[in-house]
């Protein structure tokens, strides 16, 4: 009997494969669904079936291509906004086994109206839980968005509470094994670790604490959460199925003459190298987006039917940025760049660089501002009313393309986040947009805070 955990970078996303003897299933699988053959192989186990918790808002849904490998059955849950075309809907009460193992349904809407969880049983053990794959209904730590339904706050807050009492109910002996880990867009309040039980989130978890549902209710509807356009796209291909992933040793890699003839050609340039080399060097219009942002921001900054081409430091740095795009629906790369921006200048073409400063310039500025100077924080909106510095103009950096027209393009600013690096690619932004006076705050609130008198 074995539970494999398999954490997908950037997205904190996670997925299982679970199993007893010669069969197995996969939870929540990826796009990329290489890596549950080989475990599956590895362990000597069939994959007879794909277990969806709900339809993923945040990611492209890996279930259809892994049934099409395997001939594995796709369960998902009833309710969903439109019907799931790769699989069959399987309903509380309804289960299946994996060797000795028990596997049942508990309806867990709240999160989504299609949410269920997976409660394993040890058949030999009775019928105590041992465990339950809680999806986006119970994290460790927080619990469940429930923002998927403007016309129905309450209303879904409530199921989600309701759906959480559900789970309570099972033991504090039965180990939860959810959806997303800390980093993900799905909650904030998620704990570091990725183990817990039931028993540890009746005594830890703020929002599993609270006894009282119209209390509950009030908490969740004052919730403030960020919506990238590409969730759109996320449940349309996660209601019809997604193609596998491509295939990232196939990245193209491109001379500079390539290049110059995708930018011809209206490709946009993604530099995902890091923050301190995009500020000593980089071309002309390219977005600063750093490989490990890619799944965050570039849902927000870009859009899927983009030709992309990538910069990178090597192969491996594209490639590992192409799986991420993937992720996500970003199917259109046309290559990457790896020569370095080095031979770029050598070769006689022109490249652009980032003004930074330090903790003393932006505290020298603040003392006697410029005329017509802004410093511009692009966190999320928790992080800027839970510490900000005085005088500081807040926009969220994924609202940053669709908020230009607010600010002064004769001003001149200094953006600033957490650490410098979504800094730099709010610069970067407001830079292929137009705007030149433009520099970066380095190190951030991470800076001002440490240097804090």
């Amino acid at each position: 009997m074995f539970v494999e955990k398999i954490k997908t970078p950037g997205l904190a996303q996670l997925s299982y494969v679970v199993g007893d003897g010669d069969r197995a299933a996969v939870v929540d699988p990826r796009r990329d669904v290489d890596v549950y053959i080989d475990i599956s192989r590895r362990e000597g186990a069939q994959i007879t079936h794909i277990l969806e918790t709900h339809r993923n808002e945040d990611l492209i849904s890996g279930a259809s291509a892994l049934a099409e490998i395997t001939g594995a059955t796709v369960l998902h849950g009833p309710n969903p906004a439109e019907p799931i075309a790769y699989a069959q809907t399987i309903r509380e009460g309804e289960g299946l086994t994996l060797g000795n193992l028990g596997v049942s349904v508990l309806e867990t809407p709240g999160h989504t109206d299609d949410s269920v969880s997976y409660v394993l049983h040890d058949r030999e053990l009775g019928g105590e839980a041992i465990g339950v794959f809680t999806g986006d209904a119970l994290f460790v730590g927080d619990v469940g968005r429930t923002d998927f339904y403007p016309d129905r706050p309450e209303e879904v807050a409530g199921l989600l509470f309701d759906s959480l009492q559900k789970l309570a109910a099972l033991g504090d002996q039965a180990i939860i094994y959810p959806a997303h880990g800390a980093g993900s867009v799905c909650g904030a309040g998620m704990a570091d670790r990725e183990f817990s039980t039931i028993g540890t989130e009746r005594q830890t978890n703020r929002m599993l604490r609270i006894e009282d549902r119209d209390e509950f209710i009030r908490r969740k509807t004052a919730e403030e959460h960020y919506q990238p356009p590409y969730f759109r796209l996320m449940e349309q291909m996660n209601t019809r199925g997604g193609n596998p992933a491509s295939d990232p040793l196939a990245i193209k890699p491109l001379a500079i003459p390539d290049l110059k003839a995708g930018m011809d050609d209206g490709c946009q340039l993604v530099d995902v190298r890091s923050p301190e080399s995009f500020a000593g060097a980089h071309i002309d219009g390219a977005l600063s987006l750093p490989v490990g942002l890619v799944t965050t921001y570039g849902g927000w900054l870009l859009d899927p039917e983009d030709q992309l081409i990538i910069v990178a430091d090597n192969l491996a740095q594209a490639r590992e940025a192409e799986i991420h795009f993937s992720r996500i629906g970003y199917d259109r790369v046309a290559g990457a760049f790896t020569d370095g921006m080095a031979k770029w200048a050598a070769a006689g073409e022109p490249f652009e660089s980032m003004a930074t400063v330090s903790v003393s310039t932006v505290k020298e500025r603040l003392g006697k501002p410029p005329e017509n100077w802004v410093l511009l924080d692009v966190r999320k909106g928790e992080e800027f009313r839970g510490n900000a510095i005085d005088g500081a103009r807040h926009i969220f950096l994924g609202h940053l393309p669709g908020q230009l027209a607010e600010l002064d393009r004769d001003a001149s600013y200094t953006v600033l986040c957490g650490s410098g690096m979504r800094a730099m690619v709010g610069g970067a932004v407001l830079r292929k947009a137009g705007w030149r006076n433009v520099d970066v705050f380095m190190g951030s609130m991470g800076a001002w805070t440490n240097t804090a008198e």
